[in-house]
């Protein structure tokens, strides 16, 4: 439902236009009732002008009214669920300056830990009323994910995750009212004690990183979130649904050299098998050989992905061709090529 389609609730929440006679609001706490010729609606505040309207037309799924923002810094809130190499820039990534002064964060962390617990827990978020929510972790089909979910559901929500990549799954998030971008190159890692140790962990996800920054896809997720937020801000939420692929990444990066492109695109596809083979090592094979070897022949790839998505970044730096997409002050997305061009707004 947009604001189009109710003007008269609208405008009487707004302040402008005309009052309406078939609209009338009562505060009671923080819960609306909103009666119109269309429906008696609930409407809950969840953040600063974002009103989930549920059950409309005898439907489950989640609708926004956005209000119109009067100014303030937006809100922002992730919560990180166990661990992909995504998670570790995915909020440096809006602010990578720390500069800007129109948007403030607030994270829960759980660590490794991603049960049904710490997603339970994820709960203490809602108290900050943030505008955007975004849920960061591996499988987010698992109970601890979907836990997290169900707290926000009326909350403007995007799902960043390595799965689950079957459209039945991916169609079941969209239909309730969740955003998601699903990232198959941000592969499992070889978590088994047979093999893997804190320096093993470390090196896997800057091998993984550098083939996700040098191959556009935490590019993708951070134009993705900057387009939402802007949306939101706007009156509008319109929430991503992306299974990311390696094209669709390196289409984010601006690459001026076809070779440069077509080695990020193989980085990024080696990356998404590895994930094949560390699900192997994790649950499948039994014994010390076997699992030892598969896991360590896992992360070879990746290190192989991360020395090809190098490579691609420094053809680029050869030709002075390195698309840059800062952040400005206020927000706004800035571009620059060469090395000593000054940045523009977009």
């Amino acid at each position: 439902i947009s604001c189009m389609q109710m003007p008269s609730l609208f405008a009487t929440w707004s302040g402008s236009g005309p009052a309406s006679s078939s609209s009338k609001w009562k505060r009671k706490g923080r819960m609306f009732l909103a009666k119109s010729a269309w429906s008696l609606i609930s409407i809950t505040q969840v953040g600063n002008g974002i009103y989930p309207l549920a059950d409309y037309l005898h439907t489950s799924k989640s609708f926004y009214l956005l209000l119109g923002f009067t100014g303030g810094m937006f809100k922002i809130g992730l919560v990180k669920l166990g661990n992909i190499a995504t998670s570790t820039v995915i909020d440096l990534a809006l602010d990578e300056i720390a500069e800007r002064s129109d948007i403030e964060f607030k994270i829960i962390s759980f660590g490794p830990k991603m049960t049904k617990k710490e997603g339970e827990a994820s709960e203490e978020l809602k108290a900050w009323q943030p505008q955007l929510v975004v849920i960061c972790s591996p499988n987010a089909a698992t109970a601890g994910p979907t836990a997290a979910r169900e707290n926000f559901k009326g909350t403007p929500t995007i799902v960043i995750s390595d799965g689950p990549a079957k459209k039945e799954s991916r169609d079941a998030l969209a239909a309730e009212g969740f955003g998601y971008i699903i990232l198959p190159m941000d592969p499992l890692i070889g978590a088994k004690r047979e093999f893997l140790d804190p320096a093993e962990m470390a090196l896997f996800n800057s091998d993984a990183l550098r083939v996700l920054a040098a191959g556009g896809a935490i590019r993708l997720v951070q134009e993705e979130l900057d387009r939402v937020m802007a949306g939101i801000s706007a009156g509008e939420a319109k929430l991503p649904v992306i299974l990311a692929t390696p094209e669709k990444c390196a289409e984010r990066m601006h690459f001026s050299n076809p070779y440069a492109r077509a080695k990020a695109v193989g980085s990024l596809y080696m990356a998404q098998t590895v994930a094949g083979i560390d699900a192997a090592a994790c649950f499948r094979l039994k014994e010390l050989e076997a699992i030892a070897l598969t896991a360590a022949a896992g992360h070879e790839v990746m290190r192989a992905a991360a020395r090809l998505a190098d490579e691609a970044r420094e053809m680029e730096k050869a030709g002075d061709s390195i698309s840059r997409h800062p952040h400005a002050r206020t927000g706004e997305l800035m571009n620059k090529t060469g090395l000593l061009d000054k940045p523009e707004k977009i």
